[in-house]
């Protein structure tokens, strides 16, 4: 042995320094990776208030890393492994992209969304086999390039246009919904056209005779006629068996699982024997191939994850890498006419087309330009095309750098277009945004008043009292039963149409006239600027939360006030309280369109003469922050105009000495939900509100202010201990603060979740929290704006 390899020892210290100097390359490549990872995800995080897609912020980190002088240097040893990986990763990626696609939508009649595809398509294929000639993009130029070229140019990156849609949520609206299918149809047409092509022509065989050409096309087009129909016959057979074998609810077996992967990779792999592209071939067999099924969701799964983690980091380094810039030629006036005419190219062909079509679909034609705008994003293959033709000798260094940038050119614009269309659709589909912190001033307050029976009549009056601001605008009141239906009121119901019916029973009718005539008497007497008007909520207690909600969306109201499901009994303490009611209150306020109030009457309906100036009602407004308190303090605003009623105005902060301290209590009291930013932002709405209000009703005004400077929640719960019997009403938010040091734990001891902390305390409901038998509490929660957009439903029309 020493005979061979010198003496051991020598052998062994060659063998150490070999294994420590892989190890070392290893570990760095390794750090490199992630090194990438952070800092796309780093430069993604400050695209962020801009909407911008991941690509983008990849591509600018992949082009600037590649040229990295010692970094360049040191990628030079891994061409082979790096170009390996790539091949490997666009295999996947083809498969899936193949995979999401529907190859029968070409034998069906047109969707309005196809035709939009085809007209974009059409129009940007002619521009470009007509232009891109004149600037000779290729090395050697021949029809087969110009028309591969015109058709990338074509195509859209549809898994990047539906990441921005729905990121900017507008994919349930019409317009969203079109994109998106329009920009799988010319993606799956795009990439259809270029694997078709491959077989029409193949570049390695350029050298040999036409025959030999002719005869290797026929081999690779009935190696992937075989592939396709292998794949659309037998593996909806194969994955639906495996399927049932493992239904829902259990995890899949390690042989099925074994057997499907192996099967999958087979089929990729048939037409590739006969010299087909590997990459190609994935895609060809992932159209095939069912997209339902456990199986089929697990690949999609997996292979997502593997791309987003792993791969993409790693090909936009690459990318990066094959695209020096010491190559780029700026100082060329070519170089900067073949990217601005493909730029032009990809945006005008796309729009004029979908312009035409938008015409004879009868699509506004600014919509129809934001739909052309869209559809020019590119994504990953486009990018991997531009490098390959570099790599291959078919263009040079600068054409493909063109090629690149302007793929990122096509891919910036997209999020600021949804922001336009958005806009648009705020403009064009105005919503009622039913609050009370919207409400303007000239506008009436539309309120539906609920009522269980009698015994809320006496509070409800005087609620309205409080509440009438001025004569004009004035006030408009839906006064609302709430009545269970039973089997002996349905018995009595007389059907005058199939939409109404008329209540007979007597019980039912005795008491509505008893509240009619109490309310109405009251409005008589008082009503200045008050409009009264009676509903009926007639249902069983699982229905009455919608039909509250639907009354209140189709009256335009801003506040429903519910009363609690607990009665005051004349000791001042309550009873156990109605269950059905309870329920009721929960749900509306969970699904209601406007805000919400519940009124927990402690004495409140007892209070005479309020509509008598200088009556004396001391009533007080808490405020710690959020969207619910700044609609509690709406409402305080309004009873404030009430000459009868003195109004405390109560802010509780933070101390500045301990909020640093409170900061990750801060954070785990949010339980996360709101980012930093977002706690800025909210933080910074209630300043500007409770500013709007002191120096409207504060500052030479009537109301009284107090400010409370506290250090954690027991200084809060003390706090209101101590307002016990001051106030007749206090008004407080639900919840809704992203700041909640101050009621952080008090949720603990809630017996009412429904009423929020603070409302749980003053009410008196929950454990330990003896509250004042004579103060009344109105809670009251902001409605939650439909979806994620701001005054707009996510499912808006804007076509």
């Amino acid at each position: 042995m020493s005979a061979i390899f010198g003496t051991d020892k020598g052998f062994d210290e060659a063998c150490t320094e070999n294994l420590r100097k892989n190890a070392s390359d290893l570990t760095l490549k390794i750090l490199a990776f992630y090194a990438m990872v952070i800092v796309c995800n780093l430069f993604h995080h400050l695209l962020r208030p801009w909407s911008q897609p991941r690509m983008t912020s990849d591509i600018v980190i992949g082009l600037v890393a590649g040229n990295i002088g010692p970094i360049k240097k040191w990628s030079v040893t891994v061409p082979d492994a790096l170009n390996s990986m790539i091949y490997f990763g666009m295999v996947c990626y083809m498969f899936v992209l193949g995979l999401e696609m529907d190859p029968y939508v070409l034998f069906r009649w047109p969707t309005r969304a196809a035709k939009v595809a085809y007209a974009g398509m059409l129009s940007t294929f002619i521009l470009a086999s007509t232009i891109t000639p004149f600037l000779r993009f290729f090395k050697s130029p021949s029809i087969m390039r110009t028309i591969s070229l015109s058709t990338a140019l074509c195509g859209t990156g549809s898994p990047v246009l539906t990441r921005i849609i729905t990121s900017q949520k507008i994919g349930k609206s019409d317009i969203g919904q079109l994109v998106i299918a329009a920009g799988m149809h010319s993606d799956f047409v795009s990439s259809l056209v270029i694997s078709v092509c491959y077989v029409a022509y193949n570049d390695s065989s350029s050298g040999a005779s036409e025959s030999a050409r002719i005869e290797k096309a026929v081999i690779q087009g009935v190696a992937l006629f075989i592939q396709s129909v292998i794949t659309a016959s037998i593996s909806p057979v194969f994955l639906k068996w495996v399927n049932n074998e493992n239904p829902e609810g259990k995890s899949l077996k390690g042989s099925h699982l074994i057997l499907s992967v192996a099967f999958m990779a087979v089929v990729c792999s048939c037409s590739t024997l006969s010299g087909y592209s590997p990459i190609l071939s994935a895609f060809m067999a992932g159209i095939f191939l069912p997209r339902e099924g456990r199986v089929s969701k697990w690949a999609l799964g997996k292979i997502n994850y593997f791309l987003s983690t792993i791969f993409y980091p790693i090909f936009f380094f690459w990318m990066g890498y094959e695209s020096d810039f010491a190559g780029f030629e700026p100082g060329h006036l070519l170089t900067w006419g073949r990217l601005l005419v493909l730029l032009l190219i990809a945006i005008a062909g796309k729009i004029t087309g979908i312009i035409i079509s938008g015409a004879i679909l009868g699509f506004n034609w600014p919509e129809s330009i934001m739909i052309g705008l869209l559809l020019t994003v590119k994504g990953h293959f486009h990018i991997f095309l531009a490098v390959m033709a570099r790599q291959t000798g078919k263009t040079t260094t600068s054409t493909s750098l063109v090629i690149i940038l302007v793929i990122f050119f096509t891919t910036l614009h997209a999020p600021f277009v949804v922001s336009n269309i958005i806009e648009r659709a705020r403009k064009r589909s105005p919503t009622h945004r039913m609050a009370l912190e919207w409400l303007d001033p000239m506008n009436e307050l539309r309120m539906l008043l609920c009522v269980h029976g009698p015994h809320n009549v006496a509070s409800a009056i005087n609620f309205m009292e409080i509440s009438r601001g001025t004569a004009d605008p004035g006030i408009v009141v839906y006064v609302t039963d709430m009545i269970e239906m039973t089997d002996q009121i349905a018995a009595t119901l007389v059907h005058k149409d199939t939409d109404n019916a008329k209540v007979t029973d007597r019980g039912v009718t005795d008491m509505r006239d008893q509240i009619t005539s109490a309310v109405q008497a009251y409005a008589n007497e008082n009503g200045d600027g008050i409009t009264l008007r009676r509903m009926l909520a007639l249902s069983t207690f699982s229905l009455m939360p919608r039909d509250i909600s639907n009354m209140a969306e189709d009256l335009l109201i801003s506040l429903i006030v519910l009363p609690f499901h607990k009665i005051r009994r004349d000791d001042g303490t309550f009873d156990g309280g109605h269950p059905g009611f309870r329920f009721v209150n929960r749900k509306v306020l969970r699904h209601a369109p406007c805000s919400v109030g519940i009124l927990v009457d402690r004495g409140f309906g007892l209070t005479e003469k309020i509509q008598e100036p200088y009556s004396g009602l001391n009533v007080a407004v808490i405020f710690i922050g959020g969207k619910d308190d700044r609609e509690a303090l709406a409402y305080a605003g309004r009873v404030a105009r009430h000459p009868g009623v003195k109004l405390t105005a109560i802010r509780f902060l933070v101390e500045a000495s301990t909020e640093n301290n409170n900061s990750s209590r801060r954070a785990r009291a949010s339980n996360y939900r709101y980012s930093l930013a977002e706690e800025e932002q909210e933080m910074k709405l209630d300043d500007e509100c409770f500013a709007n209000f002191y120096e409207k009703y504060v500052a030479g005004g009537p109301i009284a202010y107090m400010e409370k400077h506290l250090a954690n929640s027991a200084e809060t719960f003390a706090n209101l201990k101590s307002m016990e019997g001051q106030y007749s009403l206090i008004i407080v938010g639900r919840g809704g603060r992203v700041n909640s040091v101050l009621t952080l734990g008090m949720n603990d001891l809630e017996q009412c979740p429904e009423l929020g902390p603070i409302g749980d305390v003053l009410s008196g409901t929950g454990t330990g929290t003896d509250f004042s038998i004579t103060t009344s509490v109105l809670i009251i929660q902001q409605p939650s704006l439909r979806g994620e957009l701001e005054g707009l439903d996510e499912d808006f029309s804007i076509m």
